[in-house]
């Protein structure tokens, strides 16, 4: 039994990681160290004392895992850039050795038949600039368009895709309100500062794009519809605070030029507005959203809890690994409310996936993933189905190609495709890996629903 399904004859199957998730060798031949090697060794701020330092060794190993996506029939590759290993103090001085490193990725990608989709932002900022205030200080989004530019100068003949940052309500929120992810701080107030310097190191790139190459640039973010707890005015109330903070704030300035209304009245006095200079900035034209959709959040009022004045509702729903409600018709409806919100914008599903609990490898077999199949095929789904009601869809990416260093889960929370035994780097494809091979060689015309179809194809 299939279900068919409908994409554009263009659209990209593709597979997504991170710098400092994957590479290791973090200061190797020259690198810089980033905000993560600080935080990582902090006593408590990750599972087990766990760091990226070797991680999954793509760094040395990237060729393995171009023949792994190769043979799976992998069509576009999501990689992000480590600051800190092409300017190793995030300004001034490059590092030849580093940039080098993403040429041969790159050649290596392009031999394969692989399209590379370069992210220039994905939260590893060079220690060497939060020593100087980081995204609290100005000129660093000035810093980051330097950056940006010797990185187009260097591929840009060869990366026709870019986004500029990686979801930068996650480094607002986690990395300077909550606390739980690098640079660790926990102080609402500095939010606003954080958002408007991403804003405008987003600017800054998209800026130097457009002087230096002719392909196409947008901004990845990530993307949780907020659902009141009840109908009741204050939980209602709540859900817009959400909502503008965790969704808006970041695509009302780059595609409208306008800040969500919610947002000054959440931070009064501590608001640090968006000037008619920076929104010139910010507001340019991009290319396509990149949108990261995990789950759904639903909300109720609680004034105690600053900015956003509100409280997550844990629903009774299967979850994943990490405590995330299965939810995906929110990827429908997040695809449709983008469109709906900021007109026929083009979108790639830059990241999409769920971390099970996964079953040691067997010799000579697959992982066996039943969860993350029924996942993923749940969530072509909704893709599908947004396709046809006018989404202009570009592409899937799958969070994540391999098991990760999951940032302060450490290596607890796998996400793979493939399945990487860390003391040994041994990679084994998961059943997961196989149905998406099925779905890309059938441009998700046929969407595999029994574990046996999936075992005979692999």
């Amino acid at each position: 039994m299939t279900e068919q399904a409908s994409f554009p004859r263009d659209f990209y199957w593709g597979v997504a990681t991170s710098a400092y998730q994957v590479e290791g060798s973090t200061l190797a031949d020259g690198a810089g160290p980033n905000i993560w090697h600080r935080f990582s060794r902090l006593p408590g701020m990750t599972v087990a004392g766990a760091t990226g330092d070797i991680a999954c060794d793509q760094y040395c190993r990237y060729q393995e895992d171009v023949d792994l996506m190769a043979e799976l029939g992998i069509e576009a590759y999501r990689f992000s850039i480590a600051w800190a290993r092409v300017m190793p103090k995030g300004r001034g001085r490059l590092n030849p050795k580093g940039i080098s490193y993403y040429d041969r990725l790159v050649d290596a990608l392009l031999a394969a038949g692989i399209a590379p989709f370069a992210t220039l932002y994905h939260w590893d900022l060079p220690l060497g600039l939060e020593d100087k205030g980081g995204w609290l200080n100005d000129d660093t989004a000035k810093w980051f368009g330097d950056y940006a530019d010797v990185m187009f100068r260097a591929l840009s003949d060869r990366v026709g895709h870019w986004m500029t940052i990686n979801e930068p309500a996650i480094v607002m929120e986690k990395g300077y309100v909550l606390g739980v992810y690098a640079p660790g701080h926990r102080n609402a107030a500095e939010a606003p500062v954080v958002a408007r310097n991403l804003l405008r190191a987003h600017g800054h790139a998209v800026q130097a794009y457009r002087d230096r190459a002719d392909g196409q640039i947008g901004i990845a973010v990530n993307i949780q519809p907020k659902f009141p707890a009840t109908q009741s005015l204050a939980d209602q109330a709540a859900a817009k605070r959400a909502d503008a903070w965790r969704n808006l704030q970041f695509l009302d300035a780059i595609l409208l030029g306008t800040v969500p209304d919610e947002l000054p009245e959440m931070f009064g006095r501590d608001w640090c507005p968006i000037t008619a200079e920076d929104m010139a900035l910010i507001h340019q034209p991009i290319d396509f959203v990149g949108l990261n959709y995990y789950t759904r959040v639903v909300v109720g009022d609680d004034p105690a809890l600053l900015p956003t004045r509100t409280r997550n509702i844990e629903p009774s729903a299967i979850r994943t690994l990490v405590g995330w409600e299965v939810y995906p018709n929110g990827l429908k409806e997040s695809l449709l409310r983008i469109t709906e919100r900021y007109g026929r914008v083009p979108i790639f599903i830059t990241e999409c996936g769920a971390a099970f609990k996964d079953p040691a490898p067997l010799d000579g077999d697959d992982v066996m993933d039943p969860e993350r199949v029924q996942f993923l095929r749940d969530h072509i789904e909704a893709a599908r189905q947004a396709v046809e009601k006018g989404v202009d869809l570009k592409g899937f990416f799958v969070w994540s190609l391999v098991d990760n260093f999951e940032w302060n889960s450490g290596y607890t929370m796998p996400f793979g495709l493939v399945h990487i035994d860390f003391d040994t780097q041994r990679r084994t494809v998961k059943q997961s890996g196989r149905f998406f091979a099925e779905t890309i060689r059938s441009n998700g015309g046929e969407l595999v629903t029994t574990d046996s179809e999936i075992a005979t194809q692999g």
